[in-house]
């Protein structure tokens, strides 16, 4: 059963150019992690609205324990967590029922 995670990014106003350049140099950090399977981030249609992110996993222990305990995630964090106000809550979702 794969699983998709959920996140609203609340970036910062005005910073919005340096997040996605900092998006893409951490993209193939997450997609080198085993159980990777996809992963969106969609720019908000309106100003003072969060990003959206949407990664797929084959099961939540590949983010959570994989990748979040990983190397890769410590560049992850370093790349992106400055830009967010407040942190990002995280939602697990699985397959249709």
């Amino acid at each position: 059963m794969a699983v998709l995670e959920h996140a609203l990014l609340p970036v910062r106003a005005g910073s919005e150019a340096a997040f996605e350049t900092a998006v893409a140099k951490a993209r193939p950090l997450i997609e080198a992690s085993p159980g990777f399977i996809s992963l969106e981030i969609r720019r908000p249609t309106g100003s003072g609205q969060p990003y959206l992110l949407l990664a797929g996993w084959r099961s939540i222990e590949d983010h959570r324990d994989g990748f979040r305990q990983s190397d890769r995630y410590q560049q992850w964090r370093n790349l992106l967590h400055r830009f967010y106000d407040p942190m990002p809550v995280v939602s697990y979702f699985g397959d249709m029922v």
